[in-house]
Order: C-alpha cells, then structure tokens, then sequence
C-alpha cells in the first residue's frame, strides 16, 4: 500500500507544472485522472519515472534510507513535503549524485550549485527550486517580479482554507519576499487556488480551516500537524542555506 499511496501523492505534487508544460510528460490529464480514480499501478510509475528533474531525488532518498522503492510513501513525502528520511542522506552522496545528474553545468558551475549543501541544504523539493534554478541569481541580478513569483508558486508552499467555492478556494498563506540579499516568508495575504478541473479532483474533502500544502496554482492535499511542521522546517531550511551563498544559483534546464 505504501507504493500505491506514495504514487498517487508524487502524481498529486507533479500535476501542477506538469499541467503547465514545466516538467515530466505531455500526461497531465492521465495524471489528473488516475488521481481522482485511485488508479496507480505500472502506468503511474512509468509517469513519474519521466519526470527528470524529480526522480533521481526520490531515488537518492530511497536508497539512503535502505527503502527498495522510489516511490514508497515516505520517501515521496521526503521530497515533496519533508520528513526525517532527507537528514539521513549523506552530504557527500547528495554531491555524487549532483555532480552526475549537472555535469555539463558543473564544469563551470560546481562551487555555486554544492555550496548550499556545506550550509544544510537536503534533496527537498525547496532544493531544487531555490538551489538549481537559475531564479535567485536573477533576483541577484536584478530581474525580481517574474523570478520572485516563479519562486514563490514553484516551491511548495502552505496555507490556510479561508473559504471553499465548487473547485476554487480561497487560501490565506505566507509568499516569498526580497529585500535585495535574502529570500525570506512575508506577511500572510489571501490567494485562491484550484482543486479540481473537468469533474476530476486533486485534493478532495478541503473545510475551511484546514491547512493544505499547494503547488502552483493548485491544492495538491491536507497537511497534518507533522507534515505542516516539516514543510515549514525544511522550506526555512533551505531558503537560509540559499541566502547563505554569497553568489548567483546555477542555471539549468532541468525541472
């Protein structure tokens, strides 16, 4: 059952920029609807294998925990939303693994992409997004309202249902802000987000006053108090070992 649960989470946090054409296969309906129906099996992990950005993370988690599948619900968890499994992944095999997957942009690049790891950084979703991409070092650079809100809906944030409207909800959450030299999380404000589209849901069973993990656009699900506790944790986590790197992030075309 771990599998199954760990499948259908992954497709949950992968169908918002899928959806968007960002990353992983032209398979966002497939996604959304195996969802919705509960429906894992080979389909669904042949899905998620071709998400090149976020597979080898689940991979790297998996086998530093001595757990045999990728996509068993902890380590899923590990990378989306964070969970003691990312503190047990040593530093140096998360620089193997790094080296491996970015060499063409490690031959210029190395010191920038590895310093976060000296500072705390873990494979974390949050990782990929502050630590890879190449928006912080355009916020250094200057260029800050796109790569600010590409920042802020591309890591998974957390919020609170306000209000609940057919598929549209009403969401009260924390963004990202800069001040010139750090990304840190600025004053709640309210935002609306999606759970469903065409009859199929993402995230089903929302009340007002839940808190719920979102990507992008979308709610992709609940949090308990431990997950919201580790979200928290592990998104702070990395934003002060980005904001501790004195240079621009690495760009990549991965995702």
């Amino acid at each position: 059952m771990t599998s199954t649960d760990g499948a259908l989470t992954f497709a949950r946090f992968a169908y918002p920029p899928n959806e968007l054409g960002y990353c992983g296969p032209d398979a966002a309906a497939e996604l959304l609807e195996r969802v919705d129906a509960a429906s894992a099996g080979p389909g669904l992990r042949a899905l998620a294998q071709q998400f090149a950005g976020a597979w080898p993370y689940l991979e790297l988690i998996a086998a530093a925990n001595r757990i045999a599948d990728p996509l068993d619900r902890r380590v899923v968890e590990a990378y989306w939303i964070g969970n003691p499994l990312l503190d047990n992944v040593d530093a140096r095999l998360f620089a193997d693994s790094l080296t491996d997957r970015f060499f063409p942009l490690l031959r210029r690049n190395r010191e920038r992409l590895l310093a976060p790891l000296d500072a705390g950084a873990v494979p974390h979703h949050g990782f990929h997004v502050f630590g890879v991409y190449p928006w912080v070092g355009l916020l250094r650079e200057g260029q800050v309202d796109d790569a600010l809100l590409v920042l802020d809906r591309c890591r998974i944030r957390w919020g609170r249902v306000e209000s609940i409207a057919a598929d549209t909800v009403t969401i009260r959450s924390r963004p990202l802000v800069w001040d010139g030299r750090r990304l840190e999380l600025g004053r709640p404000r309210i935002e609306s987000a999606l759970t469903g589209r065409d009859g199929h849901e993402l995230a089903a069973d929302l009340r007002p006053g839940d808190m719920c993990a979102l990507h992008w656009d979308w709610v992709c699900q609940p949090l308990t108090p431990t997950q919201l506790r580790a979200l928290r944790y592990y998104t702070r986590r990395q934003l002060a070992a980005v904001n501790s790197v004195a240079f621009p992030a690495p760009a990549s075309v991965l995702a």
